[in-house]
This record gives structure tokens, C-alpha cells and sequence, in this order.
């Protein structure tokens, strides 16, 4: 009789905890909803048209659409392998390929985009490239961001106040691109000051000493990290910051394309501003991906320039290529990597 007990023990060990077990049914859920949300909030914004709308899209600029964001995923891993210079062991396009749609997959299916850095930073520690030095490399994509969305918000805010470009909502977009540009400088005074801040901040509540201490260990070695990775050659910083420009200038050009393949009318300087935006309200949102935050501003800043159902339909094909078609084609590529963690774990 002991055989039949012996099965049933090793059978509840190899069960997740039942804690574990309500986490997953309850992130399992939250996706589910976004899902919904960003599907059926924009069919109720357009009402009955939204359909024939969306059936009439042609199908070649689907297909163009979904090439971008194909080539921003190759960008993306092109721009990770510049970044790590054969830091993190021999990393090919395929296996910086994999980076990164797992890491984009992890961004978009938890909430504020939580998941992408954890992602990045097991991946790449996985490959032998230690937490604080990855979060640099981190840091130093999202620079590159910050320089690029920071020059392509002046020369909008150019645009705008000259005159030379007249766009609906005017007073809500400038006030808008001011309090960008705000952000973006002071995230990067805070990362310039970060000792100093350290020094003279006062401690947070209900932290030890202890933990306090590895924490300040662990933000002085990333921003140390940080430093160095900026003292690469030239031509890796440079080409890194290429890429980050072609990047976000192909994929900022779906929703003009989405806007043209509903049959509106819009010029590609307004639809990137208004994914600028969007992607800046999203953060408003506690749904993976800015659910509802992101489909209601891009509606809205559309609303102006063509009907009420070309813009719900623009908003879903959109939505569809930038950001389901991450979901779909990243999900067998993280569980791909679950899979290999896995295995090598049990040998």
C-alpha cells in the first residue's frame, strides 16, 4: 500500500503552490479582459459601421503593417546585439530575435509593462550577463528613446507654435508635448543626480537598514554600469541610436497607414504625435498594454478628421498589428524559453 501513497505525494509536489496556482488564474484573467477591451471598446465608440469599416480594409496593407512590425522586431534585436558588444556570450539575430519578442511579449501581457524588463534581465542572465550590468543596457535603450521622442517633441512643438502646422485640439497638444518633454528631462536629471539624491533624500518608510543599503548598492552599480556602457566606441552608440530612429519611425507609421486603409485623411506628423500621446496616457491605465486608455486617446484625436466609424476601424487594425500581433507571435517564443529554463533546470 505504500506504493499508491508514495505516487500521490510526488504528484502534489510537482503541483504549483495553490497561491501560485490563483496568481496565474488571476493575470490569465486581466489578459482575457484587456483582450476584450481593446477589441470592443472601439466597436461601441464607432457603432454599426465599424464593421463594414474594418471587412473593407485591404488586406495588402494588413500585410504591409504586419511586415513592420516584423522589421521593428529585427531593428529591436539588431539594436540589443549592438548594445551588448559579445558581452553576454555569442548572441546571433535569431537568439537577439527571441530577446525580444519575448521581452515584448512579457511588456504587453502584464500591466504597466512590468514584465518586459523582468524578462530581459532573466534572459540575459541566463546568458551569463549579470542583473545591474543588463539593467544598464536597459537604461541605455531607453536614452536613446528619450533623445529621439525628445528632438522629434521639439521639432513638433516647432511645428505647432510657428504656426506652420495646425492640428485639432491645439491647446490640449501643446500643453501635452510640454509636459513630455518635462518628464523626459527629469528622468534624466534624476538618473545625472542619482548619487546625490541618495545622499540627501530621506529614507523610505517601513525599509531596514539592511535592505536599504543593498538597494542603494544596487541603483549606484547600474547607474556605474550605465556610465560605462555610454563609453562604448562611438559607432556602437551611434548605430545604436540609428536604429532607435528607424524603430519608431516605422512603427509610429502604422496608424497612418491604418488611417489611409479606413479611407481617412490624416497627415503622418498628427498620427505620430497622436501615438506619442497615447502611448503617454496608456500609462494611466492598470490593463496590460494601456487597454482602453490607449484605443478612447487615439479615438478622440482622430474624431476631428474623419468619420465616427473610420476611426473605431483605424484604432482596432491598428491595435490588431501593434499590439495583438505581439501577443500572438510572442507568446510561443517565451514559453519557447520556459521551456529550455526548464529543461536545463532539471538536468
Amino acid at each position: 500500500m505504500a506504493r499508491p501513497e508514495t505516487t500521490v505525494a510526488l504528484d502534489e509536489t510537482t503541483r504549483p503552490p495553490v497561491g501560485a496556482r490563483s496568481r496565474l488564474r488571476w493575470k490569465a484573467a486581466l489578459l482575457a479582459l484587456t483582450l476584450t477591451i481593446t477589441l470592443v471598446l472601439p466597436w461601441w465608440l464607432g457603432g454599426t459601421g465599424t464593421f463594414n469599416a474594418v471587412a473593407a480594409f485591404p488586406l495588402p496593407l494588413v500585410a504591409l503593417m504586419a511586415a513592420l512590425a516584423v522589421i521593428c522586431w529585427n531593428l529591436n534585436a539588431a539594436r540589443l546585439r549592438l548594445l551588448l558588444d559579445g558581452r553576454a556570450g555569442r548572441l546571433g539575430q535569431s537568439g537577439a530575435l527571441a530577446i525580444e519578442m519575448s521581452s515584448k511579449f512579457a511588456l504587453c501581457a502584464t500591466p504597466a509593462g512590468g514584465g518586459g524588463i523582468a524578462t530581459l534581465l532573466w534572459l540575459l542572465a541566463r546568458r551569463g550577463y549579470p542583473p545591474a550590468q543588463a539593467t544598464a543596457i536597459f537604461l541605455v535603450d531607453q536614452l536613446a528613446d528619450m533623445l529621439f521622442f525628445s528632438l522629434m517633441l521639439g521639432v513638433l512643438v516647432s511645428l505647432s507654435l510657428s504656426g506652420l502646422a495646425s492640428w485639432p485640439h491645439q491647446a490640449l497638444v501643446e500643453a501635452s508635448l510640454a509636459a513630455l518633454l518635462l518628464a523626459l528631462l527629469l528622468f534624466a536629471v534624476v538618473i545625472v543626480g542619482l548619487p546625490w539624491l541618495l545622499r540627501h533624500a530621506p529614507p523610505p518608510p517601513l525599509v531596514g537598514r539592511g535592505p536599504r543599503r543593498r538597494l542603494t548598492r544596487r541603483l549606484l552599480r547600474c547607474r556605474q554600469t550605465l556610465t560605462s556602457t555610454l563609453r562604448l566606441p562611438k559607432r556602437v552608440l551611434v548605430g545604436t541610436f540609428v536604429l532607435c530612429c528607424l524603430h519608431w519611425l516605422v512603427r509610429y507609421s502604422l496608424l497612418y497607414l491604418a488611417v489611409l486603409g479606413v479611407g481617412g485623411s490624416a497627415d503622418w506628423a498628427w498620427t505620430f504625435l497622436v501615438q506619442m500621446l497615447a502611448m503617454a496616457a496608456s500609462q494611466l491605465s492598470v490593463l496590460p498594454g494601456g487597454a482602453g486608455a490607449a484605443e478612447v486617446s487615439v479615438g478622440a484625436l482622430l474624431l476631428p478628421l474623419m468619420a465616427r466609424e473610420q476611426a473605431a476601424a483605424a484604432v482596432i487594425v491598428w491595435r490588431l498589428v501593434s499590439y495583438h500581433l505581439y501577443l500572438v507571435a510572442g507568446a510561443p517564443v517565451f514559453v519557447a524559453q520556459l521551456i529550455g529554463w526548464w529543461r536545463a533546470r532539471g538536468r
